[in-house]
């Protein structure tokens, strides 16, 4: 019973790795102190429901794409790719994928920012034909097919809203200015009117006119789904608006994420802890029964009070 507890030292390191990587990416989470920190807070995910096998060609294709957008986001702040042999079949490896960070980032801050979410992609949608991870200033994408690249995606993916201000009618005129405006931008926008603002931004890959459409439909479903609310995020397929009243962005909301994503942490902090403590353990076990025969029988135990109390 307790050999098929013990797996072998190779994947008791690759646990804790990815143990401690979950920890890094919960940590990155609840955050948002700070302009660099609130860059890699996390948004939404999507994750294809079919998976790939490992050492696939797909496999190998995709860490090609993933190292190809750390690459490039150093030098440009949007770009797509392609990569595998043309066949429309998965199993042939094809990967198509886009980036892309917040407008008013620096390129220093777009590469980190689009590296944290190539570390995180595959922890959250591990083994994935697709997926889709959207972080404060960035955007990573991949897919086995290239379908989705240049057209219009108006689906909701996240929302979120402030409470409402019922009563505030400069309020309402200023953010219906603000919106206006927004509806208006080619790519990357920034707005404000009196104490409100807002900005809102498309992927690379739209015309004018479908960013035009796009932000028509994230613009209309912010008043729709927010209401009233001081502060509200909408974020589509391919383009996302926001607005919220200055000094005031959601502090209430926020601060209760916050409580969720540290008790999140810490919960994956304690069983990264065990990990390291069961391998450091192992090791001691090991080192015991060679050196110091007469005391192996005492770590055993210590490792069985770990398994079953």
């Amino acid at each position: 019973m307790l050999r098929s507890l013990q797996p072998d030292s190779g994947y008791r390191i690759i646990l804790v790795l990815r143990l401690s990587s979950l920890l890094i990416f919960f940590s990155s989470v609840v955050s948002v102190h700070g302009y660099l920190s609130r860059a890699h807070m996390f948004i939404y995910a999507v994750c294809s429901q079919e998976k790939y096998q490992p050492n696939s060609p797909f496999e190998g294709n995709l860490n090609s794409f993933l190292s190809s957008v750390v690459s490039s986001s150093s030098e440009v702040t949007y770009n797509s790719f392609a990569i595998g042999n043309g066949s429309s079949t998965p199993q042939e490896g094809n990967v198509y994928g886009l980036y892309q960070c917040r407008g008013d980032l620096h390129p220093i801050d777009c590469s980190k920012c689009v590296g944290r979410s190539v570390n995180q992609i595959g922890l959250v949608c591990p083994y994935a034909l697709g997926a889709s991870l959207q972080l404060e200033g960035c955007l990573v994408r991949y897919e086995h097919s290239g379908d989705f690249l240049g057209k219009v995606d108006t689906s909701l993916r996240f929302k979120k809203c402030s409470k409402g201000v019922t009563s505030d009618v400069e309020f309402f005129r200023r953010r219906d200015d603000v919106l206006a405006d927004l509806q208006t931008a080619n790519g990357f926008r920034v707005s404000s009117s009196g104490l409100v603002e807002g900005f809102a931004q498309c992927l690379g890959d739209l015309s004018i006119s479908d960013c035009s459409s796009c932000l028509a439909d994230a613009v209309g479903k912010l008043k729709s789904l927010c209401g009233s609310a001081a502060a509200a995020d909408v974020f589509l397929g391919q383009c996302y608006a926001r607005y919220w009243a200055s000094g005031y962005y959601d502090e209430s909301d926020s601060s209760d994420n916050d409580q969720v994503g540290k008790s999140v942490a810490i919960i994956v902090g304690v069983f990264a802890g065990l990990a390291v403590l069961v391998v450091l353990l192992s090791i001691c076990k090991k080192a015991a029964g060679k050196h110091f025969p007469f005391l192996k029988w005492r770590l055993p135990h210590i490792y069985y009070e770990m398994n079953y109390h």
